[in-house]
């Protein structure tokens, strides 16, 4: 089953707070840039929790930024969204209505959905880890300037990480449960209602459809496919593209009862050798 990833646009309601911002602005909003003025005395203290939000972000009215958060330039933050003490909010992150935060969540060159909980330590939209030896033989840092797309209803556990976009948005699709301590790649595509065990990692721009399950400490290499409702065991490590829905184990992952037998006839010649 094919799976396919339309380019993401952020939904309308997503971007309500830049037009009026626009209105209201005292300024010109050419002053700001990707990596956008920080300037201390451009920072006010919201009047909902008691955190500091720049001039230039659009925050709703019912949004609450608690004592200790920080929300830089160009910021759109939505209805009712909740950001807990030392949550980082950089510049030109737009987050949807409804979400809340947990205790010093990062949200860099990303776009958070509708109804999202983040739990404590998540960081999205940092940098992946790319790499290559130039002319001169030195590892030098590939550029990674794309963003992280979070869908709708997605949580996201204590202290996962989710890298930036290098080549393509990394996204995960809405629905999606992800427990703490996951590593998910630079631009990784993640469907819809899939769930990640504790400790899942996944290398860059591997690309898993909807209904997929990862149980603990599984991992996928990199630009490896998984197609939509597959299940894998815990410990499994998908080497290969995975193309018919289906139950996997092992490493390499493969059908779960080819694992299973193999794992048996392993224990009985363990056991003929004694």
């Amino acid at each position: 089953m094919a799976v396919f990833f339309p380019e993401f646009k952020a939904p309308a309601s997503r971007l309500w707070s830049f037009t009026k911002c626009n209105r209201i602005r005292s300024f010109s909003s050419s002053r700001f840039d990707a990596d956008a003025v920080t300037d201390a005395q451009d920072f006010r203290k919201w009047k909902n929790g008691g955190g500091m939000h720049h001039i230039s972000a659009c925050i709703d009215p019912t949004a609450e930024i608690k004592i200790g958060s920080l929300v830089h330039s160009e910021c759109s933050v939505g209805e009712n969204v909740t950001l807990d003490s030392g949550t980082i909010v950089g510049p030109g992150v737009i987050i949807g209505k409804s979400t809340k935060t947990g205790h010093n969540v990062v949200l860099s060159n990303c776009t958070i959905g509708n109804f999202c909980i983040i739990h404590h330590g998540v960081c999205i939209g940092q940098d992946g880890f790319g790499f290559f030896v130039d002319e001169n033989g030195v590892m030098s840092k590939k550029p990674q300037r794309l963003k992280a797309i979070i869908g709708d209803d997605v949580e996201i556990g204590a202290n996962t990480c989710i890298d930036r976009g290098s080549w393509r948005n990394t996204i995960i699709g809405d629905h999606t449960k992800i427990d703490n301590l996951v590593q998910i790649g630079h631009n990784v595509l993640i469907g819809a209602n899939c769930i990640l065990c504790g400790q899942v990692g996944i290398a860059g721009s591997a690309t898993i459809g909807d209904y997929v399950t990862f149980g603990g400490k599984a991992s996928v290499r990199d630009h490896a496919y998984i197609t939509s409702n597959v299940r894998l065991a815990s410990n499994s490590c998908v080497t290969k593209d995975i193309h018919e829905a289906g139950d996997y184990g092992g490493f390499p992952a493969i059908p779960i009862h080819e694992w299973r037998k193999q794992v048996v006839h392993t224990r009985r010649l363990s056991i003929a050798k004694r």
